[in-house]
């Protein structure tokens, strides 16, 4: 998949209209706790900078549901964003408007204004034509660099790309090129990771890996519905009844596929899911009543590290267990180590993983770190996503 890019049109002394992910968490007193996904955007930010092209950012920040919410305003993402630049961002305490308007005939060449939330707008999130109307004509070019949110045709992700020359910028053209490589032509073998709470969440892409991918190891809380599918006892674990014949489906298909489907062999339980709580590791099939698998054991770290030691190409999304609550996040954490010490290709997506990969400081030992959640599974199950389909492709512009 190829779209056209900021690098192959013309934004010298263009007002330009950047849709980037600035939903990054907050602390209690409005400080960014996690500053990835503001510097994933640099790239392309500096080279708008640097071609002195007149930029207007827009994001989302949480759920604020069409109102405005006070402690979701965009003020610290725009502190944060003017320290990692080097240079002063302006903000604006609206989306549209004749604040909004003026602000942008008073920008000079290469400098920013970032918009306020833009799901303080009651349209936004059901693409109001008008809302997206009004905010194009702040602008001749639309760039959408914010991949996380492209599987969502909202104002601000498509309704304005309809308006607009409208390209990728060079962190969406970074997600396109890497994800679309495990989709369209992986390095062999290829092994995915899948974890995280439900198999709902995950059907079409664990369907879709069974046709691409040489081995899938699976972990979190969703593996315990194919063990109980197996015939397994889960104790009092986490999982979904209405999806154990879905599992049971999924594990024949890639039998017959044959593709490696591995589950844990042995997990980590505890009584009450609480930090630091008293735990025990025991096999798969020796859950008792009363206690819950919450993380991966030893012996399933070391045949996931052999199987992933061996990959040519490795694609991961979901923890492999409550990895929030110490000590239960060390499956997490030796699966992500594995993979960054691993010689080949990586790509990495979810936010709990991103997170997780940025603590550890392993997000640079990683091929790709994506900056999408929900965005990625949609990619890697073959959907098309509103916010890439609606880019301009080579072959749309002539001559």
């Amino acid at each position: 998949m190829h779209k056209l890019t900021i690098k192959d049109i013309t934004v010298e002394s263009k007002r330009v209209f950047v849709r980037v992910d600035f939903n990054v968490p907050l602390s209690g007193n409005g400080e960014v706790l996690d500053d990835y996904k503001i510097r994933a955007t640099l790239p392309t930010l500096q080279y708008l900078i640097d071609n002195n092209a007149y930029i207007i950012l827009a994001s989302h920040l949480g759920r604020p549901d069409g109102s405005v919410v006070e402690e979701l305003r965009m003020d610290p993402v725009a502190q944060r964003l003017s320290e990692l630049l080097g240079q002063n961002v302006v903000k604006a305490d609206t989306v549209i408007g004749d604040e909004v308007e003026n602000k942008v005939n008073n920008l000079q060449p290469g400098e920013l204004l970032l918009l306020e939330n833009v799901r303080f707008e009651p349209g936004e999130e059901n693409n109001d034509p008008q809302l997206a109307s009004e905010m194009a004509r702040l602008a001749q070019v639309y760039v959408n660099d914010a991949f996380g949110t492209s599987h969502r045709a909202h104002a601000s992700t498509y309704g304005v790309a309809l308006h607009l020359p409208a390209v990728a910028g060079l962190l969406m053209e970074k997600e396109i090129t890497y994800l679309s490589k495990v989709r369209e032509n992986p390095s062999r073998p290829m092994v995915a990771v899948l974890g995280g709470k439900k198999v709902a969440d995950k059907i079409g892409v664990i369907r879709s890996l069974i046709n691409q991918a040489d081995a899938l190891l699976l972990g979190g809380a969703m593996a315990n519905t194919f063990l109980v599918a197996r015939g397994l006892s889960p104790g009092d674990s986490l999982f979904e009844k209405d999806k154990i014949e879905l599992a049971r489906e999924l594990m024949e298909e890639a039998s017959k596929n044959n593709i490696q489907l591995l589950l844990p062999r042995d997990v980590v339980i505890v009584q009450e899911l609480a930090e630091n709580a008293l735990s025990k590791v025991v096999g798969v099939e020796q859950i008792p009543e009363g206690w819950s698998a919450v993380d991966i054991g030893s012996n399933t770290i070391d045949v996931y590290q052999e199987i992933i030691d061996r990959a040519g190409m490795i694609v991961w999304n979901g923890p492999m267990g409550a990895y929030e609550l110490p000590p239960f996040n060390n499956g997490t954490e030796m699966i992500a180590r594995a993979i960054a010490e691993s010689d080949a290709e990586s790509v990495v997506g979810g936010g709990d993983i991103a997170a997780a990969l940025e603590t550890l400081g392993f997000s640079d030992k990683v091929t790709h770190l994506s900056t999408g959640g929900g965005a990625v599974l949609d990619f890697w199950e073959g959907k098309d996503l509103p916010g890439v389909k609606i880019l301009k492709e080579p072959s749309s512009v002539k001559g």
